[in-house]
């Protein structure tokens, strides 16, 4: 048996046989459907990576000057429907994407952004594939602008 000293404690047994077990921040938040729970009577929350890839549509879907306070919070996609439908939109459309989620979300990190322009429905399907750094593993979200006529 090896013994180990660490800051006033002796720990004795196995060190071999020992490991390290970090434990997870557990992450939470509203589920904007406000769906309610069949017995507490209460809004059911989202719980881990549901949280953060509900933070991420978030973000995705807010426009600029639409919080208090937080003028520049949100990717403005909607400000981009009405561009020409053309390569330089599609690239605008993925900065401001990566932009708002490398600024805002630190608990991911982007892997690929895929965005899919169906000028017949007026309308862009965009999926964004990230990373949940503390799970480690891959998520995505996928979202659909439409132009209303």
């Amino acid at each position: 048996m090896a013994g180990l000293y660490t800051g006033g404690k002796q720990i004795t047994g196995k060190l071999e046989q020992a490991r390290v077990v970090s434990k997870k921040k557990p992450w939470s938040d509203l589920d904007l459907s406000l769906k309610i729970h069949p017995i507490r009577k209460d809004i059911i929350p989202l719980k881990d990576d549901a949280a953060i890839k509900n933070a991420v549509k978030n973000l995705l879907i807010s426009n600029f000057y639409e919080r208090p306070f937080q003028d520049d919070l949100g990717a403005n996609l909607r400000g981009l429907l009405y561009e020409p439908a053309d390569v330089i939109t599609e690239i605008e459309l993925r900065d401001n994407i990566r932009e708002v989620l490398t600024k805002y979300e630190p608990r991911i990190s982007v892997t690929n952004i895929v965005i899919r322009d169906n000028s017949q429905a007026n309308e862009y399907g965009i999926t964004v594939n990230f990373n949940i750094k503390e799970y480690d593993s891959a998520d995505s979200v996928e979202i659909v602008l439409r132009r209303l006529r």
